[in-house]
């Protein structure tokens, strides 16, 4: 059997005195196995190995996000994204969330370090709000969050609904087409409602 660490970042014992992370330990077989696989991939130097939950960077992480963005597209006003990075540099993903914006769709970015998207630009990012913290409170955790309208929204009990991921990717092309990243989808109830109370704090 194998127990599966994925965390939202490195093992730098100097960083980490100076701010947090979360992480994820499970006993869930598929993640094992991807897991497994994803370091015999990186043995022989295969980018492009296939994986049954991880969304693994170059191969599945953006099209994903991509994807799960589409998914608040079709509900419109009804749709929520919150992101929570260190950094939103990736064109693609900033025109996909300006769309999702002009769709009506609430979008909430909580950005450590450099944002090139635009809040608040009257008919393209009207419905998009970015805030940075940093000093004192300065953290490092990488929380992407499609808070679909199937489920319940912020503060409003259990947050079973949401599709929530946490792993070690910025939103940035280094990150998503360049290196090796990962993120897992976060599926007990009530890590989901954490992690959706946490981004309700910080923002």
């Amino acid at each position: 059997s194998y127990v599966t660490q994925i965390g939202t970042g490195n093992y730098n014992e100097k960083t980490a005195a100076l701010y947090t992370d979360f992480s994820l330990l499970t006993a869930d077989r598929t993640i094992a196995a991807d897991g497994v696989a994803f370091f015999q991939n990186m043995l022989i130097g295969d980018l492009r190995g296939s994986y049954g939950k991880l969304l693994v960077a170059p191969v599945s992480l953006k099209q994903t996000l991509l994807r799960l963005i589409d998914g608040e597209i079709a509900r419109g006003d009804r749709g929520r994204i919150i992101l929570k990075t260190n950094a939103v540099t990736e064109r693609e993903l900033i025109d996909k969330l300006a769309e999702a914006s002009q769709a009506g769709v609430r979008v909430d970015l909580i950005v450590r370090g450099i944002c090139c998207l635009v809040p608040g630009v009257p008919g393209k990012t009207d419905h998009i709000t970015v805030t940075s913290i940093v000093g004192e409170f300065l953290e490092h955790s990488r929380i992407y969050a499609f808070c679909n309208a199937d489920g319940p929204q912020i503060g409003e009990g259990p947050a079973s609904g949401p599709e929530v991921y946490i792993g070690s990717a910025d939103l940035m092309h280094r990150n998503l087409d360049r290196r090796v990243e990962a993120l897992v989808r976060v599926t007990a109830p009530e890590q989901i409602d954490e992690l959706i109370k946490y981004v309700d704090l910080q923002m």
